[in-house]
C-alpha cells in the first residue's frame, strides 16, 4: 500500500488495523478521514467535478439523478426476517446473493488505486447512535458523507469502531443473474451483518437515505422512533417536526431565520426529546434565489458545499438554478453550521407543534388545517403529496402519491408500528397537528398556481408561534378538516380552496375524487386502522 499522510500510523485519523475488519487488502493508497479542504482538492485533482464561481463542488452523477427504489434490497435471513415488511419497498434478497455481490464488491475495491474512508456518527444521540464507516473510491462522494453526518472530534478517531459498514462502488455494475439484483444498479441491506453495499449509481443520495433505512429499523427495536421530518426550535424552546416527502418544503420550511435549524431531514423522537441523525442538510435547489431562501443560498456560495447536477454558465462558472438540463432533482450538500441559527447539539426537547407537509397536485386541500388527534393518525398513515419531478428516477411531472409515514420507501417494519410510536408520543406531550399544504391552489396541476411560499411562511409561523391555537376554525365539508378562518399576512380568500376555483362545481368534483382516493388507500392497512381513525378520514 502507498504512504501518503492520511494512511501513516503517526496520523491520529488513521486505523492501524487498516481495513482488515471490513475484508479488504486494498493495493492502492487508503486516504483515511480527510477533512473538507483535503477532499475537494483531491476531487478537483482527479478530475471528479469542478469548483463553481463562489467555491462549492459541482459534480454530475448521470445517468442516475435520483434515487433507484427499485434496486433496493434487505438481504432475508432467519435473525431479521420476522421484522421486515417485505414487498415492494423491502425487496428480498437470499445471503447467498449477497455474499457474491459482496465478494465481488470487495474485489473490486480492493482494486483501485486509491480508496477514501470516513469514519462518521448517525445520530445526534450518544445514546443510540452508529458508529458508521464508509468506504468509497471517489474523493467528492467522501466529502458529502462527511458533509451529511456527524463528524467525531479528532481525539475520538482513534479509538472508533465502527458497528456500521457502508462499501460504496459506483462505477461497479452487478450481473442480476450472478447476483439476484433486477439492473446493474444495487443497494442492498444486510441488517444482521450491518453492511450496506451501494453501485451501479453515482447519485449521491443513496449513501445518506441507505443509512436512514437502518435508522428505521434499529432506533423502534429500542423504542426511539425515527422519522422522515426536518425540526427547528423556537426563542422559547419550542420544538417543531416539519413531516413530508421529498419537495414538500421540509428543508425551506425548518430554515427559518427566527428558530434554530436542529435539521432538515432525519430525527429521532425518544424520551429524552428529538434529536437529529445527521450532521448535513440536503436540500433541492432548483429555482432557488437569495430573496426567496437567503440562507439556504447563502450556502451555495461556500467552499465545502457540493452542488449535484447543477449546471454551471461558462466561463465564469456561475450557477444557474433555474435549470433543469440535466435534471430537476438539483441538490446542495452541506454541513449543518453553515445555516447561520443552526443548533449545534442536534438535539431539541419534545415537539409543542407538528407539521403534516403535502404539494397536493389536485388542488383541493386547505393550506392549513388544525387537526385532531384522530385525524392526525390518518394523515400520517396516509402520507398523500404529490411525487415531485425528478426526486425519483422516471417521474417527469408530479404524480399523486400515498407514501405511509411520509417516507414508506425507508421503513422497514409495518408503517402501522411507526403510527402507533407516534399516536402514543403526541397523547403523551399534547403536541398539535397541523396539516399544510405546499402545493397547488386554484386549480390543479396544470391550471391552478403553486402556493406561494410568503404564504405559507406566514401560517406555519401563527401555528408554530400560538396565534392559531384558538383561532376560529370552519369545517371543510369534504376532509373534515378545521380550517383556521384568518391568518395574518395570508389573504382570507387563500384560505379557502374551493373559493380559490374559477368553478365551485369543478372544485367539488375534484375534491370527492381526492377523498375517494384516501379511502380506497387506508384500506390497504386492513384491521389494523382502528374506527375512531378510519371515521377521521374524508367522508364526502
Amino acid at each position: 500500500m502507498a504512504t501518503t499522510p492520511s494512511n501513516d500510523a503517526t496520523d491520529p485519523r488513521t486505523r492501524p488495523e487498516g481495513l482488515a475488519p471490513q475484508g479488504l487488502s486494498p493495493r492502492g493508497a487508503v486516504h483515511w478521514n480527510l477533512v473538507a479542504p483535503e477532499l475537494i482538492e483531491a476531487a478537483v485533482r482527479r478530475g471528479e467535478g469542478t469548483l463553481a464561481d463562489m467555491g462549492p463542488f459541482v459534480a454530475v452523477t448521470s445517468p442516475h439523478t435520483g434515487r433507484s427504489p427499485n434496486d433496493k434490497f434487505v438481504v432475508r435471513e432467519p435473525g431479521t426476517e420476522a421484522d421486515v415488511d417485505w414487498g415492494k419497498v423491502n425487496q428480498p434478497i437470499s445471503p447467498e446473493h449477497y455474499a457474491r455481490l459482496k465478494a465481488d464488491v470487495q474485489a473490486y475495491l480492493d482494486g483501485l488505486d486509491t480508496l477514501f474512508v470516513q469514519d462518521l456518527y448517525c445520530g445526534a444521540d450518544p445514546a443510540t447512535r452508529l458508529n458508521v464507516r464508509y468506504i468509497l473510491p471517489n474523493a467528492w462522494h467522501a466529502a458529502f458523507v462527511r458533509n451529511m453526518f456527524i463528524r467525531p472530534p479528532l481525539e475520538a478517531l482513534a479509538g472508533f469502531a465502527p458497528n456500521f459498514t457502508v462499501y460504496h462502488a459506483p462505477e461497479f455494475q452487478a450481473d442480476p443473474a450472478r447476483h439476484g439484483t433486477r439492473t446493474g444498479t444495487f443497494i442492498v441491506l444486510n441488517l444482521a451483518e450491518r453492511a450496506i453495499l451501494i453501485g451501479g449509481t453515482r447519485y449521491a443520495g443513496e449513501l445518506k437515505k441507505s443509512m436512514f433505512t437502518v435508522m428505521n429499523y434499529l432506533l423502534p427495536k429500542q423504542g426511539v422512533l425515527s422519522m422522515h421530518c426536518s425540526a427547528n426550535i423556537g426563542a422559547q424552546g419550542d420544538t417543531a417536526l416539519f413531516f413530508g416527502l421529498s419537495g414538500t418544503g421540509k428543508t425551506t420550511l425548518s430554515a427559518d431565520p427566527d428558530r434554530g435549524l436542529i435539521g432538515d431531514d432525519e430525527h429521532g423522537w425518544s424520551a429524552e426529546g428529538t434529536f437529529n441523525f445527521e450532521g448535513g442538510c440536503y436540500a433541492k435547489v432548483i429555482n432557488l434565489s437569495a430573496e426567496g431562501e437567503p440562507d439556504i443560498f447563502a450556502t451555495t456560495q461556500m467552499f465545502g458545499t457540493i452542488l449535484e447536477n447543477v449546471v454551471l454558465h461558462r466561463p465564469q462558472r456561475t450557477v444557474d438554478f433555474a435549470s433543469q438540463a440535466i435534471t430537476e432533482n438539483t441538490r446542495a450538500s452541506y454541513p449543518l453550521h453553515y445555516i447561520r441559527n443552526h443548533v449545534d447539539s442536534g438535539r431539541g426537547g419534545h415537539p409543542k407543534n407538528v407539521v403534516f407537509l403535502t404539494a397536493d397536485a389536485f388542488g383541493v386541500l386547505p393550506p392549513i388545517a388544525k387537526l385532531t388527534p384522530e385525524q392526525a393518525m390518518y394523515y400520517f398513515l396516509s402520507g398523500y403529496t404529490a411525487k415531485v419531478a425528478g426526486t425519483e428516477r422516471g417521474v417527469t411531472e408530479p404524480q399523486a402519491t400515498f407514501s405511509a409515514c411520509f417516507g414508506a420507501v425507508f421503513l422497514v417494519w409495518h408503517p402501522t408500528k411507526y403510527a402507533e410510536m407516534l399516536g402514543a408520543l403526541l397523547r403523551q406531550h399534547g403536541s398539535q397537528v397541523w396539516l399544510v399544504n405546499t402545493g397547488w391552489s386554484g386549480g390543479p396541476y396544470g391550471v391552478g398556481q403553486r402556493m406561494k411560499l410568503g404564504y405559507t411562511r406566514a401560517m406555519v409561523r401563527a401555528a408554530l408561534d400560538g396565534s392559531l391555537a384558538s383561532a376560529p376554525t370552519v369545517t371543510d365539508p369534504v376532509f373534515g378538516l378545521h380550517i383556521p378562518r384568518g391568518v395574518a399576512g395570508v389573504p382570507p380568500q387563500v384560505l379557502d380552496p374551493r373559493g380559490t376555483w374559477a368553478d365551485g362545481a369543478t372544485y367539488d368534483a375534484q375534491a370527492r375524487k381526492l377523498a375517494a382516493m384516501f379511502r380506497e388507500n387506508i384500506t390497504k392497512f386492513g384491521n389494523a386502522v382502528s374506527a375512531s381513525i378510519l371515521a377521521a378520514g374524508p367522508q364526502g
